[in-house]
């Protein structure tokens, strides 16, 4: 079969299994609190992940403790924020919403390249910044400048933002920090340590606020959190950018935004609304120019 029907085709896939982190965040919340959905999803995806790698983790257990370090840095940032933030913003805003606001996360990938690490910003990435911006205030705000001089928001819109940083600061520093491990084991680890880092937070939440109640639409919820936008997107993930490369592999983000959205019409009876086309319009122009290079670059 044709390698680049192959690719393309996982391009089209994969966003499926992706996006539908959103339904276990729409959903899931009403029938488990979200830290708890958030610590157990991590908890299996990590012990699958580590039946299929111990004797690799055990044959480099060295690398992993050089390593560590990081790996909890990146368990909290990928796990923790990007595991915890997305379920706490379901109960107060959309599917839809939260589609089209995780789709920033290129333009703070951008911005924290640009101030940690001195990646030049052209006029075209300077202009997708702002596009961008208006796209994610024109979702915030629903279309309505009086939320903003009300300071009326609601608040899962910022938590959605937050993950989008969260998963900013991850991938730039998983691209900095080389890692002398394989992918997947490397995964192992990330997750373990992500696990851990939400651990305190999940005692809290269990003991104080919401108790976890271990019964069939618990186990339900867990297991596809752990396995569709988990052990299957990740490696449908890992293959595509095998395929096509991490740019092409990139463009999975907008059909992310996409899919969210049927999945927000189909599964929650949610409706698309101007503001929607709107911002989306503006996001993804907005990341397409930030993706253009100038003509010294090109030249260069």
């Amino acid at each position: 079969m044709n390698k680049n029907f192959i690719g393309y085709f996982l391009l089209l896939f994969q966003p499926l299994f992706m996006a539908s982190n959103l339904i276990v965040a729409r959903g899931g919340v009403d029938d488990v609190p979200p830290i708890s959905l958030s610590f157990w999803r991590w908890f299996i995806f990590f012990i699958i992940l580590f039946v299929l790698n111990y004797k690799y983790l055990f044959d480099n257990f060295q690398t992993i403790k050089k390593e560590s370090k990081r790996s909890f840095f990146l368990g909290l940032m990928g796990c923790g924020v990007c595991g915890i933030f997305p379920y706490m913003a379901g109960s107060s805003t959309t599917i839809v919403n939260m589609g089209i606001l995780y789709t920033s996360s290129p333009i703070f990938i951008i911005l924290i390249s640009y101030f940690l690490f001195k990646d030049k910003i052209n006029i075209f990435q300077f202009i997708g910044l702002l596009f961008c911006l208006v796209g994610v205030f024109a979702v915030i705000l629903k279309g309505d400048i009086n939320l903003l001089l009300e300071l009326k928001f609601a608040s899962g819109d910022f938590w959605m933002l937050g993950a989008a940083l969260g998963w900013a600061i991850y991938t730039v520093m998983l691209f900095q920090w080389n890692s002398e491990l394989n992918f997947f084991p490397r995964l192992t680890i990330i997750s373990f340590f992500g696990f851990l880092s939400i651990l305190p937070f999940y005692f809290i939440e269990h003991i104080y606020f919401e108790k976890t109640l271990f019964n069939e639409e618990f186990y339900y919820w867990i297991l596809f959190a752990a396995i569709s936008p988990g052990i299957i997107a990740f490696s449908l993930y890992t293959l595509t950018i095998k395929y096509l490369g991490p740019s092409t592999t990139g463009f999975t983000l907008y059909l992310y935004t996409i899919y969210g959205a049927f999945y927000g019409i189909i599964f929650f009876s949610e409706i698309l609304e101007n503001y929607h086309l709107i911002g989306t319009i503006f996001v993804f122009f907005g990341i397409y120019l930030v993706r253009r290079k100038s003509k010294n670059e090109i030249k260069a």
